[in-house]
């Protein structure tokens, strides 16, 4: 009844915990040094995530985060050209990292420890570990993020696909922006939709997870497309000619690079949204990739969360996902079947679901692709560029099991 859990962020964390309450021994290893950092990163919470949490003794209410009302969609000239009510608690990846990380003991988390090997026979995994160590469980579960290891090994024809744009990200302290944004925008969920873009902003908590007004945050994302043999290739490049493939490190994005994007957004983002780009301190830009897992279960290794399945984030659905598949894997191990046995249940239960997420992120976010090369693809864009369907779509809850649209 001992886990050895590859990947201490969100995924791994929900794991750990699913897997404690159900008796086992768990030992989670990550290969980052320092504590982990969500780089401003909000979060949308579902019900399945408030849920899990509840099932853990966790926070699940206002202390999370900040509530809001309603969504809107500002124009081009800063008035508002659409609004729906859509009550939603949003939070922000720092906050369910320090909540998890609290609450499992200190034991069982093994900072820059690395998971680079493993080996199984019928009656255990011995895992190999980045020091040189070596450790024997009933289980390895990889969550290991997009660029597994883990699932590279298992599945080398799964490899993320580039979605054809990228994601500007950041923050803003609320005390920073100009009256009228804080009065009129910063309550709410706002969507800025030019041509083929779309940027997301909402307030989520500020330094020390404070939620009181004046000290809170508003976090974006500003997805504007990049063809990958050209936009993305310099955007990917830093000031000494090196090339970073799979996501450049903030600090190496070249300062012409940062002084583009905020050219940009005053040329075709609402005077709003622009002031929200110029003002944010940490801006950066990640490539948004699709990648899709067809099994989960390898004997006794399972795929969970992110290295398993990634979907755009239109959806909002990434830690949501993690959070059930952690669930649903704890649930599966808690029969009396043998562990194989019941890592199989839990990839007939949870790959269909990863798939069907990810096809929907893909639909919702194919008007931003640098290149749409199907008819499927063009559809799939005309249906879903429409102020209407961006409000009443994105990152809200799909129900597993019931066919999207």
């Amino acid at each position: 009844m001992k886990a050895v859990i590859a990947g201490g962020s969100l995924g791994g964390l929900f794991a750990a915990h699913m897997l404690r309450r159900r008796g086992w021994t768990v030992e989670v290893h990550e290969r980052v040094e320092q504590a982990l950092q969500g780089r401003g990163a909000g979060i949308v919470t579902h019900p399945a995530l408030l849920e899990a949490l509840r099932a853990l003794g966790l926070p699940a209410d206002d202390s999370l985060g900040v509530r809001v009302a309603q969504r809107i969609v500002l124009a081009r000239d800063g008035s508002v050209r659409g609004h729906r009510e859509v009550p939603q608690l949003l939070t922000a990846w720092s906050r369910l990292f320090h909540l998890l990380r609290t609450a499992l003991p200190d034991d069982c988390y093994r900072s820059s420890s690395e998971v680079v090997g493993f080996e199984q026979d019928d009656e255990r995994v011995r895992i190999r570990l980045s020091n040189g160590h070596e450790e024997e469980a009933a289980l390895l579960v990889a969550a290991d993020g997009l660029r597994s290891a883990i699932r590279k090994r298992l599945l080398p024809g799964a490899e993320p696909r580039y979605a054809g744009y990228v994601a500007w990200r950041g923050m803003v302290d609320e005390a920073v922006l100009s009256a009228p944004v804080r009065e009129r925008v910063f309550p709410h969920f706002v969507f800025d939709l030019p041509p083929h873009e779309q940027l997301v902003a909402y307030p989520i908590a500020g330094a020390d997870n404070s939620v009181v007004p004046g000290r809170r945050r508003f976090n974006f994302v500003w997805y504007r497309p990049a063809d990958e043999h050209g936009a993305l290739r310099d955007l990917l490049t830093d000031a000494e000619g090196r090339h970073w493939p799979e996501g450049i490190p903030p600090p190496r994005v070249r300062p012409e690079v940062l002084a583009a994007a905020r050219r940009a957004a005053a040329e075709v983002l609402s005077p709003q949204c622009a002031e929200v780009i110029a003002k944010a301190a940490n801006l950066f830009f990640q490539p948004i990739f699709d990648l899709e897992s067809p099994r989960l279960a390898f004997g006794r290794v399972a795929l969970l969360g992110d290295a398993a399945f990634v979907a755009r984030p239109h959806c909002g659905m990434g830690v949501s996902k993690a959070a059930d598949d952690a669930s649903a894997l704890a649930e599966a191990l808690a029969c009396t079947a043998p562990v194989a046995e019941a890592l199989q249940a839990y990839e007939h239960r949870r790959q269909p679901e990863g798939t069907r997420i990810v096809a929907h992120a893909r639909a919702l976010g194919a008007y931003m692709q640098a290149q749409l090369q199907t008819a499927e693809e063009r559809a799939m864009a005309e249906r879903h560029r429409s102020p209407e369907a961006v409000m009443r779509e994105t990152a809200m809850p799909i129900t597993p099991g019931v066919a999207v649209d």
